[in-house]
């Protein structure tokens, strides 16, 4: 079974990240920031990626540091869920509506983390929520992931619909990448034979 478990303790978080990528996107996620936790259970959800995610944060101070955090946690276990990401199809994308909104996700498991942002959200808040810390976690997520991961809103004009089509699409893109390819299982999908 493809799964890790991470630990990532600081003196500002103190986080536990739990997967299993052939799983059927059962979530449990608290973090102590509401929209935040919404938007994982949307990526477990939407990703196929069992996920439970326990992070403390000093959020007395703000939420950036848990946000970023999880990011850098749950990348890493997705990294160490594929192993040597033999037999994997490597690739995934979706253009993902959701109203008003309209994204397109592209990635590529290559091990070479890159982001490729082109998000804009209206608004500075959703809630309490600083809207510049979707940006914050993609980043950390992709880096410490080793994702190469392209987002691109073509629409939308609330910024609750575009974070959450942001993360919908992600996770479409991702289930679709971290599925075993049945025509080469077996294989590591590149010429190089390593990722």
């Amino acid at each position: 079974m493809r799964s890790a478990t991470i630990t990532r303790k600081t003196a500002e978080t103190d986080i536990t990240v739990e997967i299993t990528l052939d799983g059927t996107g059962t979530y449990d996620n608290r973090t102590g920031v509401a929209f935040f936790d919404h938007m994982l259970d949307q990526l477990a959800r939407h990703s196929l990626i069992d996920m439970t995610i326990r992070c403390t944060g000093d959020t007395h101070i703000d939420d950036h540091h848990s946000v970023e955090d999880v990011g850098i946690a749950l990348g890493q276990a997705l990294s160490h869920a594929l192993g040597d990401k033999r037999g994997i199809r490597r690739y995934g994308d979706c253009l993902l509506p959701m109203d008003d909104a309209l994204v397109r996700a592209a990635l590529d498991l290559s091990g070479r983390p890159y982001l490729v942002w082109n998000v804009d959200l209206p608004t500075q808040k959703i809630g309490a929520f600083d809207c510049e810390l979707v940006r914050e976690f993609f980043q950390a997520f992709s880096t410490h992931g080793g994702i190469t991961l392209h987002v691109d809103a073509l629409h939308g004009l609330n910024s609750h619909h575009i974070a959450e089509a942001a993360f919908k699409a992600v996770a479409r893109a991702l289930r679709h990448a971290v599925e075993t390819d049945p025509r080469k299982s077996d294989a590591v999908p590149s010429t190089k034979g390593a990722l």
